[in-house]
């Protein structure tokens, strides 16, 4: 009684009926959150606004946090325990497995949500289609990279048609959560780092993408690769990792031109938590790779020189293509979203753990420069030793924030642009975590994954009745039209949507803009497509220049689309 009354007497306690009612209100916003969850896996999320679920986590995270100092001194409960050496007892490279299906399960499962080919993933499917079979490459441009067609057409090589590539996103899926596991399993352990795994694949923005034809997620993977044999280099100092970094970032580049911001951002940050001279002790290496990136990038820059007159003509070129309002609307998009729109309730909790984690390793790092008060000139600098840990904390941490703001600069936002900065920062946040939790930390821990898994089934659902409702009725509108516009003839339309027209129908696809300065070959069909409610359509004015003194004819073909019928206006043979 005496030491209780000593504690909550001391500066700063918080007093008894304080502490019970943040106590209680953690409690209720953690179960408010596991049954937000519940509610949406049973498929009732139609009773959340937009099937979007609350952020109750982060609400529930600050309260736990403020009575720490008393939950953190309890035992842990028989139960749990018994529970935790339950969990113990399975082999540890079965819950990896286990994730791993998971994911291919939310995958499959959302083939049938999304059954049509978006818009981006069309710009890839059309190209490696042309290079499968030669049918046009409708809505590519020179600034997209080759190395997913190049996949897309090995896939075709195997089965002509979607599910093949999608396939290719299935394989790029479960490359970067291997990877995640496998860097989580070295920095963290292999039981912690399929926590960071779940809390990845649960994060709306990663799954959002999962089922789809894109090269986001296999790029992230490769980038964490660079990530890992950066701090290997730093942490063995006779390894040769270094040497390998080269072969890993151009695999990077030609599946993504975009990681070029983002490998800027990570060697920056690998400058500012190693320091120069950490790396330029390692010079013979640096040069080797660096000559190794260079003869790797020459194919790259001959092609941008003839196609744009610049060797870096093609990176301008895709900067150019960002549809952003002004330099630095995608970092103002990021500060918005984050951390709950990228990570989800869960990961955005655990993220923003990463971000303190960081931080309280900066600051250690700042210190341990800073010459000792009264010390003398030759005294150690610092109280505290500089650990690999901090400066491996300290890089993962600046690269996440610096490629945000690089990335944010550059571009415009979207989630799927910043999945480093997010797996990152997750990474970072359950190491914290686990700290934190001391004797509490198998418990701490199981209850994230479980919620984790709980909650990579509620945002399948959100993904299915929510996120992809306006592209599926999008494609209603667009798909048939495609289709009845197919033909065995050169063919090209003229339309908003040309790389989803190009897909379906077979022909070659532009937009007005684009036909405006095309000469078409002759014997080529040409239809101007219009639909009800679509986008980048010339008014009719512009439709009448565009049309000059060439006959047509003109059809309706009905759709039950949000955007809905269209009108078909065709040029007449000869007429072109």
């Amino acid at each position: 009684m005496p030491a209780q009354r000593a504690e909550s007497e001391s500066p700063g306690a918080i007093p008894g009926k304080r502490r019970r009612i943040i106590a209680v209100t953690a409690c209720v916003l953690t179960a408010a959150a596991l049954s937000q969850q519940l509610l949406i896996v049973l498929g009732h999320g139609r009773l959340l606004p937009g099937w979007q679920p609350w952020p109750f986590l982060l609400g529930a995270a600050p309260a736990w946090l403020a009575i720490r100092p008393w939950w953190i001194r309890a035992e842990v409960p028989a139960r749990c325990a018994r529970i935790v050496r339950s969990v113990r007892r399975v082999p540890a490279p079965l819950w990896p497995a286990a994730v791993l299906l998971l994911a291919a399960g939310a995958w499959a499962w959302l083939q049938d949500k999304e059954p049509y080919i978006g818009h981006e993933e069309a710009v890839y499917a059309n190209k490696a289609r042309s290079w499968w079979n030669g049918l046009p490459d409708a809505g590519w441009g020179v600034y997209r990279p080759v190395g997913l067609p190049w996949l897309g057409r090995i896939a075709l090589e195997i089965h002509p048609g979607v599910g093949a590539l999608r396939t290719v996103a299935l394989a790029l899926t479960l490359f970067t959560l291997a990877t995640v596991y496998l860097v989580a399993a070295r920095w963290l352990s292999p039981r912690r780092a399929v926590v960071v795994v779940l809390v990845v694949l649960s994060g709306m923005g990663f799954l959002r993408r999962v089922p789809e034809f894109l090269n986001d997620i296999g790029a992230t993977g490769l980038l964490l690769w660079v990530i890992f044999l950066l701090v290997r280099a730093q942490e063995n100092r006779d390894g040769k990792a270094l040497l390998l970094v080269p072969f890993i970032a151009l695999a990077a580049f030609y599946l993504r031109y975009g990681v070029v911001g983002n490998l800027l951002a990570i060697a920056v940050s690998a400058l500012l938590a190693y320091g120069p001279r950490a790396w330029l002790a390692r010079g013979r290496q640096l040069a080797i790779a660096g000559g190794v990136l260079c003869a790797g990038l020459l194919p790259h820059f001959l092609y941008a020189t003839a196609t744009t007159g610049s060797p870096l003509g093609i990176i301008f070129f895709a900067t150019d293509q960002a549809e952003r309002l002004f330099i630095g609307d995608g970092l103002l998009y990021y500060l918005a979203i984050f951390p709950y729109r990228l990570a989800g309730d869960l990961g955005a909790v655990v993220m923003t753990a990463g971000l303190v984690v960081a931080g309280a390793a900066a600051r250690r790092l700042w210190r341990s420069r800073r010459p000792v008060p009264g010390a003398g000139a030759g005294a150690a600098p610092g109280a505290a030793p500089v650990r690999d840990d901090d400066r491996r904390h300290v890089f993962l941490g600046s690269s996440a924030v610096l490629i945000c703001v690089v990335l944010g600069l550059a571009t415009d936002g979207e989630p799927r642009f910043v999945y480093a900065p997010v797996v990152l920062l997750t990474i970072l946040g359950v190491g914290g975590l686990a700290r934190a939790a001391r004797a509490w930390t198998p418990v701490v821990l199981g209850c994230v994954a479980a919620l984790s898994a709980l909650t990579v089934l509620g945002s399948a659902q959100v993904i299915a009745h929510g996120a992809m409702a306006a592209p599926n009725l999008l494609k209603k509108s667009t798909v048939p039209v495609a289709l009845e516009l197919r033909s065995e003839r050169p063919c090209l339309l003229v339309t908003g949507y040309e790389p989803d027209l190009g897909w379906y129908s077979g022909c070659d696809a532009v937009t007005y803009g684009q036909f405006r300065e095309l000469s078409p070959p002759r014997g080529t069909d040409i239809s101007f497509v219009l639909f009800e409610k679509g986008r980048l359509q010339p008014s009719a004015g512009e439709l009448e220049r565009l049309i000059g003194d060439r006959r047509t004819s003109s059809r309706t073909i009905p759709a039950e689309g949000s955007i809905g019928d269209a009108t078909v206006i065709t040029l007449h043979r000869g007429t072109s």
